[in-house]
């Protein structure tokens, strides 16, 4: 094949090829994430560190408690290959024991936010069938009473109508029984099942192998450095809180700090007391950073932060050199990746790649993507707009029980349909211009909402934004933006309009403002759109 050097593009069959090295992958069909990931060589000492109480476990007490819960799982309560555990539990050093663990046996954990309402957890649970369930006293009502449940706090009075088998702080106690004989578990076995977000749809699980997991391991691994500090500031429900921090930072032999819940001044903290190296970060918490950085930065040594990882939505060049004049020692760095794509996307590994304004990065190791128009199908090539379509060993397999929707977003050959609307340069930089599925059609021209969410964002009276359709009998629809103002301005709904009006082409232009204290954001920082929508057509 004759791939281009700088762009990755192969003419032959307009692919675009990862720039990064290749991804080193183990050859043996019968591997577990866990064990893969218990052999890989490192120095670290501590594993986790819970930021709020202190509490810290080295690398072999964790692997003791994994060896010793697992012993629990498969000789009292009898959990086996397939069988599917739900956890329901905010950040804390249980949850990579508790992931480990299960996922070492061939069972498979599925996680649920514990901000969801009984109702939602109630249809998770009807999707998925756990055998069993992880959660604390406090979350345990949220269950139906017939699930079982293993507490992974202590129980200091009887939580009624829940039906308690176990407490993991005393299954981690028991010495292994060394009776165990374990089911053969395969690369293509099912691992995990994380719900995907939502934001333009219903919720839906979605299956990840164990070689999806040891695919996001091995590009963690070639990416980092084993002396770093993470600090988990991100929900470890989520894909990328699990996969990263509670599951591939273990292989690094890197020490993981865990935030219970975010807050910035919580977040500020943990860095100086732990000397975090790194951390991942909403856009709109970068912005919170830049807006607050003098007190932050008199209040704070950060000195020991070196990387921000930035995902969620694009950062637009203003907030990227804002944020670097503001703490120059920092590399901000941004990341682009699905539920469905397990970690890889693409990304941005040094100060000089993230000047490349605008891009979400180079395509992560072992990745080949396809830029496809979505009316004729054909492939493009550099520097041309479509459909992003991704393949390699990171890619989901698909939708739990949902062959309908699997066959919609991932083809016979493997390739998933992102739903994005992307281009790729001719350095091999891809640019997210928006989601598909959320394009604005006005009067037949697209208006990406994303484009306008940028430009509102550099207002100095704006502190975030979003954009959404807004039915209109003429023009069918028309951008809408809910916009929620820094504290103390007075900015008017025509000021906004005439900002916008002044930077775009005039299909492009704004034509209602709704003020708003905060814009609803899922946990990886994706704007609900769906819920604005709501919002704002409840009235018509």
């Amino acid at each position: 094949m004759d791939i281009d050097v700088r762009s990755g593009f192969c003419k032959e069959n307009s692919t675009f090829y990862s720039k990064r090295k290749p991804l080193t992958l183990p050859p043996n069909p019968s591997l577990d994430a866990t064990t893969y990931i218990s052999s890989q060589p490192h120095r670290g000492t501590t594993a986790f560190i819970d930021a709020a109480t202190g509490q810290r476990i080295s690398f072999s007490d964790l692997w003791k408690a994994v060896d010793r819960v697992s012993d629990c799982l498969y000789n009292e309560i009898r959990l086996r290959r397939g069988d599917v555990i739900l956890l329901l539990s905010p950040n804390s050093i249980s949850v990579p024991i508790i992931c480990l663990a299960v996922v070492s046996l061939g069972a498979v954990v599925t996680t649920a936010n514990p901000l969801n309402t009984t109702g939602e957890i109630s249809k998770q649970i009807g999707d998925s069938n756990p055998k069993l369930a992880f959660t604390t006293v406090q979350l345990a009502n949220k269950l139906p009473g017939s699930i079982s449940v293993v507490l992974t706090d202590e129980l200091e009075e009887p939580t009624r109508g829940v039906n308690v088998v176990g407490i993991l702080s005393e299954m981690m106690k028991k010495e292994p029984s060394g009776e165990r004989v374990r089911d053969r578990v395969g690369q293509d076995d099912t691992a995990m099942m994380l719900y995907s977000s939502g934001t333009t749809g219903p919720s839906k699980g979605v299956i990840i192998s164990h070689g999806n997991v040891i695919a996001h391991v091995a590009k963690f691994v070639a990416q980092w450095k084993g002396d770093e500090i993470f600090l988990c500031t991100v929900p470890m429900f989520h894909t990328f809180g699990l996969l990263s921090y509670a599951v591939a930072a273990v292989a690094l032999g890197s020490t993981v700090v865990i935030l219970r819940r975010f807050g910035l001044n919580d977040m500020m903290e943990a860095i100086e007391e732990y000397r975090a190296t790194s951390l991942a970060l909403a856009p709109p918490v970068v912005v919170a950073m830049i807006n607050d950085s003098d007190r932050i930065k008199a209040k704070y040594d950060l000195s020991s932060l070196r990387t921000v990882r930035c995902g969620g939505a694009p950062l637009s060049k203003e907030v990227t050199e804002g944020f670097l004049e503001k703490y120059p020692t920092v590399a901000i760095l941004q990341g682009y990746a699905l539920t469905e794509s397990n970690g890889a996307g693409a990304t941005m590994d040094t100060v000089e790649e993230s000047r490349r304004y605008g891009s979400a990065g180079l395509l992560s190791s072992g990745l080949e993507a396809r830029i496809v128009d979505r009316d004729t199908s054909r492939a493009k090539g550099v520097n041309q707009t479509g459909e992003l379509w991704l393949k390699g060993p990171s890619i989901s397999k698909g939708y739990f029980k949902n062959e309908e929707a699997t066959n919609e977003t991932i083809n016979v050959e493997g390739w998933l349909k992102t739903g994005d609307l992307c281009y790729i340069d001719e350095d091999g930089f891809l640019f997210v211009v928006d989601r598909l599925k959320e394009l604005i059609k006005y009067k037949g021209y697209q208006v990406p909402p994303a484009e306008l969410e940028a430009l509102l964002i550099t207002h100095p009276d704006i502190f975030d934004a979003a954009v959404i359709p807004f039915p209109d009998k003429e023009a069918g629809q028309y951008p809408m933006a809910y916009v929620a103002r820094k504290p103390e301005s007075n900015l008017s709904e025509k000021q906004v309009i005439d900002f916008i009006s002044k930077q775009v082409a005039p299909y492009k232009k704004i034509r209602k403002v709704v003020f708003i204290n905060s814009i609803p954001k899922n946990a990886s920082g994706k704007t609900l759109r769906k819920d604005l929508i709501k919002l704002a057509t409840s009235k018509l």
